[in-house]
């Protein structure tokens, strides 16, 4: 009998397909699509694609500062004053800092622990329904929110292509076995998991 092998965990992120949204008759917007890979336990939903614009990036970003105040937080993309959305190389230098942002954020055990950001990877709800539920102002909790508003995945990324697990993901190396992954997590919100990862430089 061979031994039991150790499992080890792994968030694998990518952000793509930009897409130009019209938000009125002046005005468009890009939004990108994310999508999330994982066996972690402390993702309610396994794979999920969902679409965010860049502001709500930034609210992302401040949100989480605010709640981690001694944890130095990834810089995102610079607001570059002269961005064309019809420009390919600068809507995809974008779509790049917008990856490595989520990349270094899904590094960081403590913020992994706020339910704002697993609302914000896995479900469609706006920065105001996401405090409102984090607030305990809905009559759904986080866990529910995700599985009736996120979005299946149809299409996921091919984890052998360019841009596919070898380049998006962050393993966590893990002590246990594949019956346990070292860290418990309440079922009703992602925000009462706790956990304690190990990045594997890969």
């Amino acid at each position: 009998m061979f031994p039991e092998e150790k499992k080890t965990e792994f968030v694998s992120v990518w952000v793509r397909d930009p897409r130009i949204q019209k938000e009125d008759f002046w005005h468009s917007y890009i939004d990108y699509e994310i999508c999330i890979h994982t066996n972690s336990m402390c993702f309610t939903m396994k794979t999920s694609c969902v679409r965010r614009r860049f502001r709500e990036f930034v609210w992302l970003r401040q949100r989480l500062q605010s709640n981690a105040l001694l944890i130095q937080l990834p810089e995102l993309p610079s607001k570059n004053l002269f961005f064309n959305m019809n420009n390919q190389q600068h809507v995809d230098q974008r779509r790049q800092g917008l990856e490595e942002f989520l990349r270094k954020i899904l590094q960081n055990a403590l913020l992994l622990s706020d339910s704002r950001l697993h609302l914000f990877l896995q479900s469609h709800l706006s920065s105001e329904d996401i405090e409102a539920c984090v607030s305990g102002q809905t009559r759904y909790s986080v866990a529910e929110a995700i599985h009736k508003f996120a979005s299946s995945n149809r299409r996921f990324p091919e984890e052998d292509d360019e841009g596919g697990k070898k380049d998006n993901s962050i393993e966590y190396g893990s002590e246990s076995s594949s019956s346990g992954l070292g860290h418990s997590c309440k079922d009703s919100s992602p925000h009462g998991c706790k956990t304690n990862p190990t990045l594997q430089e890969s």
